[in-house]
């Protein structure tokens, strides 16, 4: 019995200190095939990318997948419109005699975009086709064709082509509610009309709004570099999937500064699908001027709301004006759904159908109101109308 426990002893001495030896020379050997997948998945945003093996048998590291995936589906736009004739010395034949026919140069503009179906379809920045009568756009491949523009929105700045070539490359949609602060991203796109061009950097930040670009505005902000010329062009993540419309920078020397704004593709796709079905977009109105409430104007006013929906301006015979609802009123909610700020009141209530009833809830002073508006559709608003902000584009 004595002997049986010495023999024991001495082999489990053995195996302790085989298996210190193991695990200080070589510990991967003690990884189990037992370990849950759960622990060990990598989550694929934070997996390294694959590698890809060029024709010459080269491997390639980075993001050279993505870029290869995407980049055949970005093309290059390149714009022009009518000369016109004339001015203000049109029919002055002494001005003729000295200075001969002053024709007005064309404008002209170069742009990008992205062809999104197999039949023809390209989505780009209505900002880089407006009032243009000719549009050009070339493939990679060295293929050219003259674009027709099947409908454009100015309120998010996103307009539809369409061209009639075969065997087109197709970029694929990605989920643009699934991206995170920190992602890697490439830009895609035509910068100063030198070709096509891959930028990588991060999602930057989400959700911005309120910068004066667009009526709609939820951005998707990038330090990729963008630049005049990316218009229209692609952002795509680390898998070569469209996340966004590349649209605006803010520069202040017309360069790249690393703040780069683009048009998150679940709102692009939504546009798109009706711009194609109906030739527009439509959205719920109600006719009236709003402002951000401030704690200073809340203060002045003597206001009893701290969050709302300052109502500065109500259209005469609109449908919030016959709903009741008059300047100085603070909108609280739409529907089931509270708004803090200018930019939310404006997208709840374009998700709202046309002739539909709504209940909004109104302060006004120191009583809540329940009100029923009928919505209206909102009229087209043109590009001239807007503010013109930065944009990326020649």
């Amino acid at each position: 019995m004595r002997q049986t426990w010495l023999i024991f002893a001495q082999a489990v001495t053995v195996t302790l200190a085989a298996f210190f030896v193991v695990a200080t020379l070589k510990p991967q050997w003690l990884s189990s095939p037992l370990v849950p997948s759960a622990v060990r998945q990598i989550d694929i945003r934070e997996a390294p990318p694959a590698p890809v093996v060029g024709a010459s048998g080269v491997v390639h590291t980075g993001y050279a997948l993505a870029a290869k995936r995407a980049a055949p589906a970005v093309v290059s736009i390149v714009t022009s419109a009518a000369a016109q004739q004339g001015g203000q010395h049109q029919g002055d034949r002494w001005f003729r005699f000295f200075f001969g026919d002053q024709a007005q140069q064309p404008p002209t503009g170069i742009g990008s975009g992205v062809i999104v179906s197999d039949d023809g379809y390209l989505l780009t920045n209505n900002h880089v086709v407006d009032r243009m009568d000719d549009i050009q756009v070339q493939l990679t491949d060295g293929r050219k064709a003259r674009a027709k523009l099947i409908g454009s929105d100015p309120d998010t700045d996103l307009a539809v082509l369409k061209i009639d070539l075969d065997k087109l490359p197709v970029i694929t949609f990605g989920n643009s509610d699934s991206l995170a602060v920190g992602d890697v991203v490439l830009a895609i796109g035509n910068p100063f009309g030198v070709g096509q061009t891959v930028t990588s950097g991060i999602v930057s930040a989400l959700g911005r709004n309120q910068l004066g670009i667009n009526t709609f505005e939820n951005f998707i902000q990038t330090d990729a570099a963008i630049n005049p010329g990316n218009s229209g062009g692609a952002l795509v993540d680390a898998n070569g999937y469209l996340m966004g419309v590349n649209s605006a920078i803010y520069s202040r020397s017309g360069g790249n500064l690393g703040i780069g704004f683009a048009i998150p593709v679940s709102t692009a796709r939504q546009v798109m699908e009706s711009l194609i079905r109906d030739g527009q977009v439509v959205r719920g109105w109600i006719g009236v001027e709003p402002r951000d409430l401030t704690p200073e104007i809340a203060e002045t006013f003597n206001l009893p709301v701290q969050q709302g929906v300052l109502i500065t301006g109500v259209l005469q015979g609109g449908p919030a004006g016959r709903a009741g609802i008059q300047p100085g009123d603070v909108v609280l909610k739409v529907g089931d759904r509270a708004v803090q700020n200018t930019a939310e009141l404006l997208t709840t209530v374009a998700a709202l159908k046309p002739k539909a009833e709504a209940g909004i809830r109104i302060a006004r002073g120191n009583r809540q109101l329940d009100l029923t508006v009928q919505v209206g559709q909102r009229p087209r608003l043109q590009r001239s109308q807007q503010a013109q902000p930065q944009r990326d584009e020649e």
